[in-house]
């Protein structure tokens, strides 16, 4: 098959290449740089830093060998490792406004009470701000117990939805992230804002594949847009069962 480079493969991390937070597998890391790399670029979105995509794609020399890479839905653009573009959350809203979201946050979940509450529970990195009830620093076991709660519980649900009535004025998104987290940015800082990054390479295609597609999910947006063709996936080794399939592989 003659290598079709004007074709992007754009993936999220957690539950599309990785399982959430951990490290990607090695047929799955294999599969992107041997299969799929002739058949067109490949990238990442990812609503995580770049320290923590690194660590999931196995160390910085890995992750140069994407084509793209766009951290924090973008708003932090590598190409080969190298920083591109950066755009700054605390330059846009100015820090009366962030103040004020923080603390709404920080009160909000002083009141709530869960199976385990650990450290780290709101992050502020360069394009959002990511909340997590449970707290980032908790454990594996932690995280999974988390999750499965709030799948019966709603508990990222109610909390989106107490931030939206709160700050209806502030033009400010808010996505359940990952397993764990919520993802505020202002609006349009969303992982399609990575599609303006490659809106001149003159792809004829660009295909994006996401587990949190549904209406509230980080990857919503992006599943949905015009400019791409979306496809759900529900874990890696389903990313990869669709890539094969796509690719006429099986």
């Amino acid at each position: 098959m003659a290598p079709l480079k004007n074709i992007l493969y754009l993936f999220d991390v957690d539950g599309t290449l990785t399982k959430s937070r951990q490290i990607i597998k090695e047929e799955v890391r294999n599969f992107l740089f041997q299969e799929l790399s002739p058949r067109g670029a490949v990238g990442i979105v990812s609503g995580s830093d770049f320290a923590k995509v690194s660590e999931q794609m196995g160390g910085a020399e890995v992750l140069s060998q994407f084509d793209y890479v766009f951290c924090e839905n973008g708003l932090m653009y590598y190409r080969k490792g190298e920083l591109i573009n950066k755009k700054d959350i605390l330059e846009y809203m100015g820090e009366q406004k962030l103040q004020k979201v923080i603390n709404f946050c920080l009160g909000y979940l002083s009141k709530l009470e869960l199976p385990a509450k650990r450290g780290t529970f709101i992050e502020f990195r360069s394009g959002m701000i990511n909340v997590s009830p449970v707290g980032r620093s908790c454990s594996q076991e932690e995280r999974e117990q988390f999750a499965a709660y709030d799948v019966q519980h709603k508990v990222r649900e109610a909390f989106v939805e107490a931030l939206k009535k709160e700050f209806s004025d502030f033009a400010l998104t808010f996505a359940l992230g990952g397993q764990i987290s919520i993802d505020i940015f202002p609006e349009g800082w969303d992982k399609t804002y990575c599609l303006n990054h490659v809106e001149n390479d003159n792809f004829s295609e660009i295909h994006f594949f996401g587990d949190k597609t549904d209406l509230g999910g980080n990857d919503c947006e992006i599943y949905n847009d015009a400019r791409t063709i979306g496809h759900k996936v529900m874990t890696p080794e389903d990313t990869i069962v669709q890539l094969k399939k796509l690719l006429s592989l099986s």
